[in-house]
Formats: structure tokens, C-alpha cells, sequence
């Protein structure tokens, strides 16, 4: 099985600028992990990387949709995955780098949703509601059916949602109760970067400000002026939907710096906890996480 690097963690623990270092090192392409990042249009809020960021390393899963479209992990896994297994076979070792769980975790297990057998008109029913009453509602109907699985998946993931529920009606077992496994497809190396929390939230209020100094207010109404507003999937992201709400509250801008910081510090305790999860994943101390020592890890017994 071939090895693949992942770098991931935490938002604003550096893992855009390590896992370039890395992919020059390694003369190879970087395989972006994040939900946001594949949203054209959306620059500021989401901290795409520069094209000098890049310093010339190819990064792929990058602006591919338009922010009018949806896209969830399966959409994902569809796209990035042959990106993933082309490099292998070109003999070169793909940098994945996010900090979107369920993205990562799609490329590297083969994901089992139960061998509940799919039936045509209980899949229908629940698309009609989702279509009737909206993908909030429908993921409220599945927390109230099997929390666990709910816990385990996103609103935006309409196809999995409604999965679980068609499993639950037809089967009589929730989801969550089934054991499935989850069967490896990549051999990996998994790192995160570890920061003391003071230390990293003092990181995410820096990034929030540059985000504001850089424009991303005018970049929220541009794309208000587009007629992309708060209904569409991407304006869902931490720094978009909260400046659309606090512009339709006439808040200022101070308000709205908060509460993207508190948003966002939220966010990150989810990451961290997520990432935890991942078997073998190695945590490196901020102050030693360099390029070279990742690479050691890489050389490594794989998990």
C-alpha cells in the first residue's frame, strides 16, 4: 500500500506554509482538504493561499466550484481521490493538507454506510422533505432518530443524511449501531501541529483582523451583489455568515470581528477533538514543527 503525507489540525496552526515546505521537499503536489477552499469567489474569508503562498507547488481541490453549487465529502472523494492515486502511480508521495475531518478521512478509508439495502421510495420520501423543508430540517430529523450518526456528519450532506435515515426506516437499526469498520485505502502518515491553547487562539484573533485589514467585508458584499446571499451552502462558512448577519443587524465592525473570533475558536476546539480521533496521528509541538522533522516521520514505520 502506498504512503501518503497528511498535515491537518487546527485552523491558524500553520499547516498551508508546512505542507508546501513539505511538498517542494518531497517534488511533489499538495491535495487541499478544506470545504471552503473549493469555493471560487471566495478568497479572504476562507484564507486561500496565494499563488506566492504556493511558491510554485501545484495545489489541486482548489477553487473547482462555484459558490452557487453545493458540495459535500462524497463530491469530494469523487475528485480528489483519482488526483490522490495519479501521484502515487507517478511515484510521487501527495501532501494532503486540511483541516476538513470528513474530507481527509474520505481519501483515506473506504467509508461503509451500512449494507442496508437501498430502497427506491424511502429515499424518495425523504428527498421530497429535504426539498420541501430545507437540509436544517432534514438533519434535525436524523438527530432526533440516531444522534450518534448525526454527530458524525454535516447539514450540507444531504446524501449521507438521508442515507441514514432510509437505513433506520428500512432496517428498524440506527446507523450509528451498526458496526461497518472503516477499511483503509491509503497508507499514511498523519500530523497536526500542537499549540498551547492561549497561544493558538492569539493565532486565530491575529488571522481574523488580517482577514478584516485585507477587505473581507467588501468581499462578503460582493458577493452579496451577485446574488449570493446566506441561502447558498458557502455562505455558511465562519467569517461569511457572520458578517452577513451583523450587515442585516447594522452591527459594526467590531461586533462582527468577535464573534468570528469566538466562532472561530469554537471551530478549532471541534477540529482538535475530531483529529484526535484519527488513528496514528502524530502531534507535533508548534516549536518543533519543522519540514525536516516531518519528513523523519514520513521515513518512518508507517501506521
Amino acid at each position: 500500500m502506498k504512503k501518503v503525507l497528511v498535515i491537518c489540525g487546527a485552523t491558524a496552526t500553520g499547516k498551508t506554509s508546512l505542507s508546501v515546505e513539505c511538498a517542494l521537499k518531497l517534488n511533489s503536489e499538495i491535495v487541499s482538504a478544506d470545504s471552503q477552499l473549493v469555493y471560487s469567489g471566495l478568497n479572504i474569508g476562507t484564507a486561500k493561499p496565494t499563488e506566492k503562498e504556493k511558491h510554485g507547488v501545484v495545489h489541486h481541490m482548489i477553487d473547482i466550484v462555484s459558490p452557487k453549487d453545493d458540495f459535500c465529502v462524497g463530491d469530494y472523494k469523487e475528485l480528489a481521490l483519482p488526483i490522490v492515486n495519479n501521484l502515487l502511480k507517478n511515484k510521487k508521495i501527495p501532501v494532503i493538507c486540511g483541516g476538513t475531518g470528513f474530507y481527509i478521512n474520505s481519501l483515506l478509508f473506504k467509508m461503509n454506510y451500512g449494507h442496508t439495502a437501498s430502497v427506491p421510495s424511502v429515499r424518495r420520501k425523504y428527498e421530497r422533505f429535504y426539498e420541501e423543508n430545507g437540509k436544517e430540517a432534514l438533519f434535525e430529523l436524523l438527530k432526533k432518530i440516531d444522534y450518534e450518526s448525526a454527530k458524525k456528519l454535516h447539514a450540507n450532506d444531504i446524501k449521507r443524511v438521508i442515507r441514514a435515515l432510509e437505513i433506520f426506516e428500512v432496517s428498524g437499526v440506527r446507523k450509528s449501531e451498526q458496526c461497518d469498520g472503516d477499511e483503509k485505502l491509503l497508507d499514511y502518515v498523519a500530523v497536526a501541529i500542537n499549540y498551547p491553547r492561549e497561544l493558538l487562539y492569539e493565532r486565530i484573533e491575529k488571522r481574523v483582523d488580517e482577514m478584516f485589514d485585507n477587505g473581507l467585508v467588501a468581499e462578503v458584499k460582493g458577493l452579496l451583489n451577485k446574488g449570493i446571499d446566506e441561502k447558498f451552502q458557502c455562505m455558511q462558512a465562519i467569517g461569511y455568515k457572520e458578517v452577513i448577519q451583523c450587515l442585516q443587524n447594522g452591527d459594526s465592525e467590531s461586533i462582527m470581528r468577535d464573534i468570528i473570533k469566538a466562532n472561530t475558536r469554537h471551530y478549532a476546539k471541534r477540529q482538535i477533538t475530531f483529529f484526535k480521533k484519527l488513528p496514528g496521528i502524530k502531534w507535533i509541538d508548534y516549536d518543533k514543527s519543522t519540514s525536516e522533522k516531518i519528513l523523519e516521520l514520513l521515513n518512518e514505520r508507517s501506521v
